[in-house]
């Protein structure tokens, strides 16, 4: 077996470690370990847009960019709703924000001119786009039509980066998805893949001359970061929604980040073994 770890650079008050990753043998499993360069000193203090800020990915979007040091412009729904994760936030998980270096807007990111506040809030650097929720309650076409009214305010306002959170089994990763998971994409899940994949074509066809990354993870969870990070080629494994976002925040912030104009699957179990939390926390709406 080989042993991959992933360690981050970055400065940070947020509780990192880093264990051992068991993999498969490579003729079964392939696996890239992602490891993460310094940001040069123009990136520091950057401003970050987090599009559903008070999802449980783009809460820790939102943790960790503070932590790094950067500004974030979170737009949401329901600000309220933007707490301190689970994940990284450890003993003050649930609590409310208290920095100025975040402004949270509410809006509904469907509506161009709600979008559009987020860039008018001051100069953006970099956007994550991290939106989900039930399609009863957020529509069929959300994550096209927010995907597209983000980009549309990226161009006007000449922001080049932009990382995308879909998942595994969108676009072309369909065989990376465990059966089971497969079986949802085709019943329950159905509508929402529809919409990912459209998702995945706004980026692709209207992103052009975008720096944009669709990242897709394997099965989330709600742990502290672990810290291992694998770009994998065959069938996923489960990653914490802490080291997504980390991936996410290192997509906008490293210049010669390695996977723009990609669509990386990460994850950080490889071969078989899919743990989803499956806690009500977990599968909390997105936005």
């Amino acid at each position: 077996f080989s042993i991959y770890s992933f360690k981050s650079n970055k400065k940070s008050s947020m509780r990192v470690t880093t264990a051992p990753l068991f993999l498969l043998p490579l003729a079964t499993q392939a696996f890239a370990p992602f490891s993460t360069p310094k940001r040069s000193p123009s990136a520091l203090d950057a401003t970050i847009a987090v599009i559903g800020a008070s999802g449980l990915t783009a809460q820790e979007c939102v943790y960790q960019a503070l932590a790094n040091g950067d500004n974030v412009v979170g737009l949401t729904r329901n600000p309220a709703n933007c707490v301190i994760p689970g994940g990284s936030g450890g003993g003050k998980a649930g609590e409310a924000f208290a920095s100025d270096a975040l402004t949270l807007i509410a809006g509904d990111v469907t509506k161009q001119e709600d979008v559009n506040k987020v860039f008018a809030a001051g100069p953006i650097d970099g956007v994550v786009i991290a939106l989900g929720g039930k399609t009863k309650d957020v529509g069929e076409t959300m994550l096209r039509d927010g995907t597209s009214n983000v980009i549309n305010a990226m161009k006007a306002n000449g922001v080049k980066r932009l990382s995308v959170v879909t998942s595994i089994g969108a676009g072309d990763s369909k065989s990376q998805a465990p059966f089971f998971f497969k079986v949802l994409m085709m019943t329950a899940m159905k509508k929402v893949f529809t919409d990912k994949n459209g998702q995945e074509e706004v980026v692709k066809v209207e992103g052009d001359g975008l720096e944009w990354c669709i990242v897709r993870p394997g099965g989330l969870t709600v742990e502290p970061p672990t810290g291992i990070i694998n770009v994998i080629q065959g069938e996923a494994g489960s990653i914490a929604r802490a080291d997504v976002a980390q991936f996410c925040l290192d997509a906008l912030t490293t210049p010669d980040f390695p996977y723009i104009g990609q669509t990386p699957c990460i994850s950080s179990v490889g071969g078989t073994s899919w743990v989803k939390d499956r806690t009500a926390a977990a599968r909390g709406a997105e936005e």
